[in-house]
């Protein structure tokens, strides 16, 4: 008796029906397959390249500015500091506590006065449907330093974010130097077009712009130094009037002076550069 076949076999196919071989459509060379229920990527969607993104960021950062081949005005400084709002976020809070110390010598309303000068910031920005970041940014670094003098009970204690932020500044600027990649070169980098052939500019071949770099880097690093230096005294001293009012004169004044430095030293080299490829 033979085996049962337990092989499937085909449904008969019914008149009118015919069995249709799938056709593969020829794709262009250079063209990305789309699966079934996805939407081609067009050409110009494709997402930026790291280094694309880096740049990017870089680009939106003040110290930006430095961006050589451009001509250097005071309306792209103050852009350069935030604008004259990212000045006033930058600067109120630190003259409210000044103030406010310095008439009540109390420590409750020293503090808590430029948190609610950072959360107005934070307000208008959401009424206006702005960017929060900076606001945002600004509103903590005066949280914290509010906080810590509160739990500390010492005024002075407000002055510890600053002069930890300096210090790692500090230090970061010397670690590029040390391994001979300063950070305005880093930076500027990032800003270079590319050459013709779509490389990356290599600033480190010139040793004129190398040099102008290093030094543009140097000079951020006495800047830091420089606050390091009277601020910590000041802050042991529990100077807090003072350590106020100088932290006020070396924050952004002294900040937008250096970045203008810095942006004149930069464009100076790569239109040299630029000229004598010209003749």
């Amino acid at each position: 008796m033979p085996d049962h076949d337990d092989t499937p076999r085909p449904e008969p196919v019914a008149p009118g029906d015919e069995l249709v071989t799938p056709r593969v459509e020829p794709v262009a060379v250079g063209e990305e397959a789309v699966a079934v229920g996805e939407e081609p990527v067009a050409a110009g969607d494709e997402p930026l390249s790291l280094h694309a993104q880096l740049r990017e960021a870089v680009r939106k950062a003040g110290i930006s500015q430095v961006a050589p081949g451009e001509a250097p005005t005071g309306r792209a400084l103050v852009a350069a500091v935030g604008g004259v709002r990212g000045l006033a976020e930058s600067v109120l809070p630190g003259l409210a506590f000044l103030v406010v110390y310095a008439i009540t010598k109390e420590l409750v309303p020293s503090v808590v006065i430029p948190v609610v000068v950072g959360l107005v910031f934070v307000v208008l920005r959401l009424v206006q449907r702005q960017s929060l970041a900076m606001a945002f940014a600004g509103i903590l670094g005066v949280a914290i330093s509010a906080g810590l003098a509160l739990i500390t009970g010492r005024a002075e204690s407000n002055f510890i974010p600053g002069i930890i932020i300096n210090a790692v500044w500090l230090v970061g600027l010397l670690l590029t130097l040390a391994i001979r990649r300063p950070l305005i070169g880093v930076i500027v980098g990032f800003l270079l077009p590319p050459n013709e052939d779509g490389s990356h500019q290599d600033w480190r071949a010139d040793p004129g712009k190398r040099r102008v770099l290093t030094v543009a880097t140097w000079l951020w690093v006495a800047l830091f130094a420089i606050r390091l230096v009277i601020e910590v005294p000041l802050y042991l001293t529990a100077q807090v009037e003072l350590l106020a009012g100088i932290k006020l004169i070396t924050g952004v004044p002294l900040y937008a002076a250096l970045l203008w430095v810095t942006w004149l030293l930069v464009r100076t080299v790569f239109e040299r550069r630029d000229d004598a490829a010209a003749v």
